[in-house]
């Protein structure tokens, strides 16, 4: 793959209570994103955690200096509210994200910027299998198909936090979920300025600290409730009507 290919890009992760992972993570980050943009930054939404992760990120910002930034809630505002966090603090021309736990491989991130062409907004990547207990797998697909069809998504897997996104794009889309309903509104919101959205395969890894916050009780019903709201918001109050295209058409859709 060639070298720089996006002029400039943030990668960021939001992190809860992920300080084992976050060193291999980042170092892995400065690795990939330096064959991918010219100019890169990675920033790191430390939501509240609890354990060693703000001493982690004290160490890792004399490691690699001013190109790791740190945004560190004090108080957890949820995953919807450090990803918002996130795309906020970033200050480059594409956006790349994924999460602090260590489930996804960033070797594939090259797969991601090869995608990002003329009129496309939006690479998202989709697991080409999940390394998650079966009840998680289970419930997970059940989830997958209920958003698809509810909210008219065109990719397949909206669960999967491993996505690029074109700078102009975010500025056009304003989030307000703080669960991790947030994925379902951002990628609604995103199709709906018409620009061109594309899915990649990519690696999940099997988790080796922490636990999952999203099968706690409280977070489940959260989410749930978010869900039914955004159907209100984006579905039933927004125009059906198919944006109008702003964006560049890309040179295999010309002539259709």
């Amino acid at each position: 793959m060639a070298v720089n290919q996006l002029p400039s890009l943030t990668i960021f992760f939001p992190a809860y209570n992920d300080a084992p992972s976050l060193p291999a993570l980042i170092e892995e980050a400065f690795r990939q994103g330096e064959r991918c943009a010219a100019d890169l930054e990675v920033v790191v939404v430390d939501d509240a955690s609890q354990d060693d992760t703000q001493e982690v990120l004290t160490r890792l910002r004399e490691r690699f200096g001013p190109r790791l930034r740190v945004v560190r809630h004090q108080t957890n505002r949820g995953y919807g509210g450090a990803l918002r966090s996130g795309f906020q603090a970033a200050t480059k021309e594409y956006v790349f994200y994924t999460d602090g736990d260590g489930q996804y491989d960033l070797r594939d991130l090259p797969r991601l910027v090869e995608q990002m062409g003329p009129g496309v907004g939006l690479v998202n990547g989709y697991k080409t299998s999940r390394q998650d207990a079966w009840y998680r797998v289970v419930l997970g697909e059940i989830y997958l198909f209920v958003t698809r069809h509810l909210f008219w998504l065109k990719i397949h897997d909206v669960d999967c936090d491993f996505r690029l996104i074109r700078r102009e794009v975010l500025d056009e889309v304003q989030l307000t979920s703080s669960s991790g309903a947030i994925c379902v509104e951002l990628v609604r919101r995103i199709q709906s300025t018409g620009c061109g959205v594309v899915e990649v395969p990519v690696r999940h890894l099997p988790r080796l600290h922490g636990r999952s916050q999203f099968f706690r009780l409280p977070n489940l019903w959260k989410m749930i409730v978010d869900v039914g709201r955004l159907f209100v918001l984006l579905m039933i109050l927004a125009d059906f009507r198919p944006a109008r295209r702003r964006w560049p058409v890309p040179a295999s859709e010309r002539g259709k």
